[in-house]
């Protein structure tokens, strides 16, 4: 993500309601150069994109009040966010097909907890396309 010449760090928001994997998500992020946005509720994480523009999220299936799928749904009819790469992470390996199809329509890759440090590196990566530089 550069422009003339001059690298423009990847932000990167995380929305998770487990406090642990939003503090682990960020934490290791942030140590990869990103910065990083997190939030405990799909609604929280609608005010932080609309605030900060991410440049790719990352946020969880199974959330209380507001899934992530509706999250999800409401970013993708917010102009400049609705092309924004979005990652679902999921402990739930029964994933209704009619959920897992709406998903992909949606754009957004699917990936399956537990994810592993470097698979989240890696994911993030793959979501901006190239690793980020200071």
């Amino acid at each position: 993500m550069s422009s003339g010449g001059s690298a423009t760090v990847a932000r990167v928001l995380i929305v998770d309601d487990d406090v642990s994997v939003t503090d682990t998500f960020s934490r290791m992020l942030r140590l990869e150069g990103y910065e990083v946005w997190a939030a405990l509720s799909a609604d929280e994480g609608l005010s932080l994109a609309q605030a900060h523009r991410p440049h790719a999220v990352i946020l969880d299936l199974r959330m209380p009040l507001t899934s992530g799928l509706q999250f999800l749904r409401a970013i993708r009819t917010i102009p400049g966010l609705i092309r924004t790469p979005v990652a679902i992470v999921t402990g739930d390996y029964y994933l209704d097909e009619a959920q897992a199809a709406e998903i992909q329509s949606l754009g957004a890759e699917l990936r399956y907890k537990p994810l592993w440090l470097e698979e989240l590196v890696t994911l993030a990566r793959d979501l901006l396309g190239s690793p980020v530089r200071d």
